[in-house]
């Protein structure tokens, strides 16, 4: 059985940044928090729970507190009351999402409307959305766009959240351009997430089973496998190697892997080694 794993299966460079850079506050000082996760993979929560880092829900005292801003980023309300509490604030904000921080800001004072498509609920959009000072409109699939809301809008800019399916934003710009006559259009889906959803969009046809490796809370690796699963029906999503069923793999000669940009190349190596186990104990 040939095991075919993604090229860029795993951690993007901004998680990994994130993380090296708790990692090192943890070493340096020790009242370093954390507003939630650092993101959205539970390995790496607990790995960084370990590290010394407080998880906090809301902000208090922050003196003598360093504040590590994680990869999704934050609102600018959110950073400026923890400098008056006395944070020390850790920014660890995946410079490509603070990119769309800096086109969104920058497309509002020149006079036009916010537009992000995303995930309504997700931390980026919210931090996205909270470096301005009107309210921006976020659309998280084209049923749900505002066309009545936005026949009053002479002038938009679009802005994507990092990680969202390249086809479905496109039929979503499409849409708002028939609504909207002066539409600015930032493509700021990263360049990690396109090369995994290419390559998503190419193995689920060169393997008999795809393997989609990463947390159920992750909006990234949910997108992997919606678009694996409309190529291929036997494309399975699992958090860690304990999700693997041998009942998956009889007479199965190929077999495809990624993982979303959040999962460890601990977890997929183990995946893998575990796959092995199974092939090997069946004699595929």
């Amino acid at each position: 059985m040939r095991i075919n794993l993604a090229k860029s299966a795993g951690f993007c460079f901004g998680v990994r940044r994130a993380i090296n850079i708790a990692i090192r506050t943890a070493a340096e000082k020790k009242n370093a928090c954390m507003l939630g996760d650092i993101v959205h993979n539970e390995d790496v929560v607990r790995d960084i729970h370990r590290s010394g880092i407080q998880k906090i829900r809301r902000l208090d005292e922050g003196k003598g507190r360093a504040l590590i801003l994680r990869a999704h980023g934050a609102s600018l309300d959110t950073v400026k009351r923890a400098e008056r509490l006395g944070y020390k604030i850790i920014d660890a904000t995946c410079p490509m999402v603070k990119e769309i921080h800096r086109i969104a800001a920058n497309m509002e004072k020149s006079g036009r409307k916010i537009i992000i498509i995303g995930d309504k609920r997700h931390d980026e959009v919210r931090g996205i959305a909270g470096q301005l000072e009107g309210k921006a409109i976020v659309i998280d699939a084209i049923k749900n766009i505002p066309f009545r809301a936005l026949k009053k809008t002479k002038k938009a800019c679009v802005v994507v959240q990092s990680t969202q399916n390249i086809d479905k934003v496109f039929k979503i710009v499409r849409a708002l351009k028939r609504t909207v006559p002066d539409l600015k259009f930032f493509n700021t889906v990263c360049r990690p997430t396109r090369l995994k959803q290419k390559e998503i969009k190419s193995m689920p046809l060169k393997n008999e089973i795809m393997l989609i490796v990463g947390s159920k809370t992750s909006a990234n690796t949910k997108r992997l496998y919606e678009i694996s699963k409309s190529i291929n029906k036997n494309s399975y999503w699992i958090r860690s190697k304990e999700g693997l069923k041998r009942s998956w793999f009889p007479g199965i000669k190929s077999v495809g892997i990624t993982g979303g940009a959040s999962t460890p190349d601990k977890t997929i190596k183990e995946v893998i080694c575990r796959l092995r186990t199974i092939a090997k104990a069946r004699g595929y």
